[in-house]
């Protein structure tokens, strides 16, 4: 696993506060649905920042990656990649890292996805997979954001809902104001309790990504909704 110059080949503004940056690969990579790269940046006198990115995009394509970043103003990486980053610009990336939080099909269901804002991306990779080989296995989204604005992949994720193949999207805003026809609220262990019910057979796995609140805060009330803490898998995200 080494170092590759990849070049941007279009950037997508997702929200406010995020993009997606297409990126092409000198040497195609193998991964799997939720591992993630790192990306690596050179300042002119030497100093070097790198930080790690969940793929959003799905195996299959492994010389075109989709990472979305979220622009955090106190980041080293970020900052660069939304106000400075270009198309054609080439970008250190390297990897594909991280074994723990992963997910495909074939490891069966059904599966509980919960994400808090930019922590859907992973799930993105592993849904675009699961409908890209016409999976059925049963699959559940939580999607939790602060307002409809942040609801990244949302028009993507309501297509990939619509057809009537096991995938059910459920979408929470804890401070959207305006009126919309999403739950308002944050997860509790009673809403936990509530979507597993509609699985209808027992969880075969949790995964929970966000920030760390978010994290920490669901994966609570994930045990705390009577779900075995064996059963449960994290990954935070910072800058």
């Amino acid at each position: 696993m080494h170092w590759q110059n990849a070049t941007i080949t279009r950037i997508e503004k997702l929200s406010p506060r995020v993009k997606s940056f297409f990126f092409r690969l000198p040497e195609p990579i193998a991964f799997r649905p939720g591992q993630h790269v790192l990306v690596r940046l050179t300042a002119p006198h030497g100093y070097r920042a790198q930080r790690s990115y969940s793929i959003a995009s799905a195996p299959g394509k492994a010389q075109a990656l989709e990472l979305a970043i979220e622009r955090l103003d106190d980041g080293e990486v970020s900052p660069f990649m939304h106000d400075s980053a270009q198309v054609g610009d080439e970008i250190e990336l390297r990897g594909p890292i991280g074994g723990h939080f992963n997910w495909s099909p074939e490891d069966g269901g059904p599966v509980l996805f919960i994400g808090g804002g930019a922590g859907v991306v992973p799930f993105m990779s592993m849904l675009r997979h699961r409908a890209a080989i016409a999976s059925q296995v049963p699959a559940t989204l939580v999607f939790s954001a602060r307002l409809r604005e942040d609801l990244l992949f949302f028009d993507e994720l309501s297509r990939l809902a619509a057809p009537d193949d096991g995938f059910r999207l459920v979408v929470t805003l804890t401070r959207e104001a305006a009126a919309h026809s999403f739950r308002a609220g944050r997860i509790d262990a009673a809403f936990i309790s509530g979507t597993v019910t509609g699985t209808k057979m027992p969880l075969r796995q949790v995964l929970i990504c966000g920030s760390n609140p978010f994290v920490e805060t669901v994966a609570k009330a994930t045990i705390a909704a009577g779900i075995d803490a064996t059963l449960i898998k994290t990954e935070r995200y910072g800058v």
